[in-house]
This record gives C-alpha cells, sequence and structure tokens, in this order.
C-alpha cells in the first residue's frame, strides 16, 4: 500500500488542478464576452478578498481572490447576481449602455454564459485525445471469455462465447461498454440481451457487489458482472482519429456522471458518496503521488466536471442562466425580474446548502465524526 499524499502535497496538486482549470473556464466567459464587445471589468480566480492582481490597459480588473474554490467574470452592467437589467444600467450613457453584458442580443449573451462550460469540455478532450493518441484506445470485443464461478453471470446463465448485444436497454459495442455500466451499479437488477449460437435471448441479472481497495487504502463499493474477455484488444488511434475517440469517451463520462446525478436522486445512490474540496485535494493529492500521467487524467475528469456541474439547470450556475434564456426564446420576452430573482436566491440556499453537505462528508471521512462518537460515547 502506498502512503497517502501529505497535507502540504495535496493541497499543492488541489491548486494545480483546479486553478488552472477555473481560470481556463472564466477565460472562455471572457473571450466570448469580448468577442462580442462586451466590456469586462473584472476577472477574477478565486471568491473572496483580492490578494493580489493588475488592472490592464482595457480597464480590466485580473485579481485572486482569497478562497480559491472558484472564479467569475464581471461584465459591465452586470450589476446583480441574475444579470437583469437595473435603474443603475439604463441610466447610463448609451455608448457605454451598447458595450454592457445586458444590451447584447439573447444568442450572444447565451454562447457568453455557455463558452465557460465547453471550454472545459474542450480541454478534457483535447488531454484524452492526447492519451488515445500515446496508448490507443481498448476495442475489446463484448464477447464473454470467462464465467467467474458463484458471480451474477454465473447465476444470470452467461456462458463463454454468448456475445453480449444490450445491458439494461443500452447498446454494447466493447467489453469496456459492459464495465461502465456494471460498476456503478452495485446490487441492480438488469436485463441482459445477448447472442448465442445465432439466437438472440434476454436474461434476467442481479448485478454482484465487490469491495475494492486501492494503493492508498480507499475502499469503495462497485458493481460486478462477473465474466471477462477472451482476449484484450487495444488499437493505436491515428491523429486524425484521435479527437473523435476524445469526443466519445468525454460523452461516455458525462453519461456516467447523469447516471450518477440520478441514482443520487433517487435514493439508489447514498448522499454520503458526494465529496467535496477536500475530497478532490486528497485525490489530486494521490494521483500526483501517482505520477504525472494519473494527474493529467485527473484533471481532465475535474474538466469535465466542472463543465457538467455548471450546465446545470440551478440559478446561479451557467445552466440556470441558460434556462432563463430558453424560457426568454420560446416567450419572446424575458422572465419578470421578481420571478428570476427570487429563482436565484433559492439557487444560492440550495448552493450553500449542498456546500455544507459536501464538506460534512469530506470531514467525515476524514473520521472526524467517528472520533467525535466515541468522544461522546
Amino acid at each position: 500500500m502506498i502512503e497517502s499524499p501529505g497535507f502540504l502535497l495535496s493541497v499543492l496538486a488541489f491548486l494545480l488542478a483546479l486553478g488552472p482549470l477555473v481560470f481556463i473556464h472564466e477565460l472562455g466567459h471572457y473571450l466570448a464576452g469580448r468577442r462580442f464587445g462586451v466590456k469586462v471589468e473584472a476577472f477574477s480566480v478565486g471568491f473572496g478578498r483580492e490578494i493580489g492582481g493588475f488592472t490592464d490597459r482595457r480597464g480590466t480588473r485580473w485579481k485572486f481572490g482569497w478562497l480559491p474554490l472558484g472564479g467569475y467574470v464581471r461584465f459591465a452592467g452586470d450589476m446583480n447576481p441574475a444579470s437583469q437589467p437595473s435603474a443603475d444600467w439604463l441610466s447610463l450613457p448609451a455608448a457605454e449602455r451598447r458595450a454592457t453584458f445586458q444590451a447584447k442580443p439573447l444568442w450572444q449573451r447565451a454562447i457568453i454564459v455557455a463558452a465557460g462550460p465547453l471550454i472545459n469540455f474542450a480541454v478534457a478532450i483535447v488531454i484524452l485525445a492526447g492519451f488515445a493518441l500515446a496508448y490507443g484506445e481498448s476495442r475489446t470485443p463484448a464477447t464473454v471469455g470467462l464465467v467467474a464461478p458463484n458471480s451474477a453471470a454465473a447465476a444470470a446463465g452467461l456462458q463463454p462465447g454468448d456475445k453480449i448485444l444490450s445491458i439494461g436497454g443500452r447498446g454494447v459495442e466493447t467489453f469496456d461498454d459492459i464495465a461502465r455500466f456494471t460498476r456503478i451499479r452495485p446490487g441492480e437488477v438488469s436485463t441482459l440481451q445477448l447472442e448465442r449460437g445465432g439466437q438472440v435471448q434476454t436474461l434476467p441479472v442481479t448485478l454482484g457487489t465487490t469491495t475494492e481497495q486501492d494503493r492508498f487504502g480507499n475502499v469503495f463499493k462497485l458493481g460486478q458482472l462477473g465474466i471477462g474477455p477472451a482476449e484484450r484488444v487495444v488499437e493505436p488511434v491515428g491523429v486524425l482519429e484521435a479527437p473523435a475517440v476524445a469526443v466519445r469517451q468525454t460523452a461516455e463520462m458525462l453519461g456516467m456522471m447523469v447516471d450518477t446525478l440520478g441514482q443520487i436522486i433517487t435514493g439508489r445512490r447514498p448522499v454520503s458518496e458526494l465529496g467535496g474540496p477536500i475530497s478532490i485535494a486528497r485525490a489530486s493529492g494521490e494521483q500526483l503521488v501517482l505520477g504525472p500521467q494519473a494527474f493529467v487524467f485527473l484533471v481532465a475528469l475535474i474538466s469535465i466536471n466542472l463543465g457538467f456541474i455548471n450546465l446545470l439547470p440551478v440559478p446561479m450556475l451557467d445552466g440556470g442562466h441558460l434556462l432563463f434564456y430558453a424560457i426568454e426564446a420560446v416567450r419572446r420576452r424575458p422572465t419578470d425580474p421578481r420571478v428570476v430573482e427570487w429563482a436565484f436566491r433559492g439557487g444560492v440556499m440550495a448552493i450553500l446548502a449542498l456546500m455544507l453537505l459536501v464538506t460534512a462528508n469530506d470531514l467525515g471521512s476524514l473520521g472526524l465524526w467517528r472520533g467525535l462518537s466515541g468522544l461522546i460515547g
């Protein structure tokens, strides 16, 4: 077992992983805003009191906040969290008002808001394309090579030579598709569609549950079917093919995130699995210890997470803004400012509640709650 990274290394890895990704996310908003002629008043990496920065010749204040858990771009006229026009905005001279965010057409505002998450996805695609070029892509056929005794597959009646066509109603092309589906569904009841001897059959299956421990002592509960491939197939990927492979892998990771979020919402997965900054810092430190390749892959995964989370239709997030823009496009007029204001207040409360929850989970993963219960008991 490898010793867990120390506090300082975890903090350093956290900053190395999250800091550039936050900067890139906000840079997406910044570049899109500049492209459409919006004046940028402030570009901040981190929240809270400024600890350092400078003002460029365009009047933009570039700064670092003391709390490195996010960032923001403040456009001219962006006078409230919901980016709604106000009396102060209406009182601006016409020339200044044209350079504000609110003065731009709906489609331009939507692009500016969406640019942050999209550039996070682009970063992940570039990294994954590099991995595909360097190491190729696993394309092992979804054909059963072996069936583990006393496994879920054995109980379902799977046999060597079966070609799995779908699992849980989802089409399967490679053995990795099966693994992605099963790993996040321990103990769930599902169905398998397979081809055996030229005949298509459908079998019910209850996925098994296995507990694994990584090299740092972290314990994970995973779903398991209990089959192995006949032969592993890894094929080289060319320069022209790598971006398409990376886009597909990014889409697969997004699908897993959607599935996992759905499991948490429906109660099939405990909310205790949600992690916050401490969990990210610890994982960053562990991957940095394992080497640059593992760390860079984690950066790609975090970048996809940032893009995904920010596109959720929650007020205060980019997805919340896009939701109101979609409503505005359908109604052909802006949503009532009072409705937007109350929605964003609710969004703030929801985000604060989520931050408290993940922080409590983080502290629990460090053993704080067990220690306190021991003292009280």
